[in-house]
């Protein structure tokens, strides 16, 4: 896929802003860490992809009621859905100065019990070594889902069946889409919000 960056500034894949808070002390500890067991950058993203997709917990799979929206929150509370577990990500590589942004798929929720389509969350990371944005999916593996890590070809938590109406959007944004942080703030707990996922971007390019 050809990825689009909806900003010409790269420092925007860098910023540290209320959401994806990677000046935050918890998530710069963090990212110390695991680049001091890097054997470089690649190295290093690859296990900061690993932290977040193994050692945070999706809040479904989990069976948590909480809604987690900022980074600094999620690795607090170590849960959140696919948006929150993407802006985790996006500040531990961002407090190293690895550009990170977020992308998005349209999929079905569910295909025996719940058919609709809502929107999921992913990350866009520079690689340097290879000179290209490759696309990481943070969700968190199980049965059925086993997103990896490659320099090579995607292996993202869920292929997209276009036969579905399932999308895959080619941008790459430098802060999540307010739409889907207004649905991720307005809903009180996770099952309010599975009754009310986000189902369309705000904003997407012109093709």
């Amino acid at each position: 896929m050809n990825l689009k960056l909806l900003s010409e500034n790269l420092d925007d894949y860098l910023a540290s802003t209320e959401i994806i808070d990677a000046d935050n002390a918890e998530i710069c500890a963090l990212a110390d860490e695991l680049c001091a067991a890097s054997a470089d950058e690649t190295d290093f993203i690859k296990r900061a992809y690993e932290f977040v997709r193994d050692n945070i917990s999706h809040s479904a799979d989990a069976g948590r009621t909480e809604i987690t929206v900022k980074a600094s929150e999620v690795l607090r509370k170590k849960h959140g859905i696919c948006f929150a577990k993407s802006h985790l990500l996006a500040a531990i590589l961002r407090s190293k100065k690895v550009h990170c942004g977020l992308c998005y798929q349209k999929l079905v929720l569910d295909d025996d019990e719940a058919p609709v389509l809502i929107l999921h969350g992913l990350n866009a990371v520079w690689l340097s070594s290879c000179k290209k944005w490759v696309r990481l999916d943070a969700r968190g593996n199980k049965p059925g889902v086993n997103a990896q890590f490659s320099t090579e070809k995607e292996q993202l938590a869920f292929p997209v069946r276009p036969e579905k109406g399932e999308i895959d959007f080619c941008e790459v944004f430098p802060e999540p889409d307010f739409c889907i942080i207004e649905h991720m703030q307005w809903n009180k707990t996770r099952a309010e919000l599975w009754h009310d996922l986000p189902t369309e971007l705000l904003f997407r390019c012109k093709n």
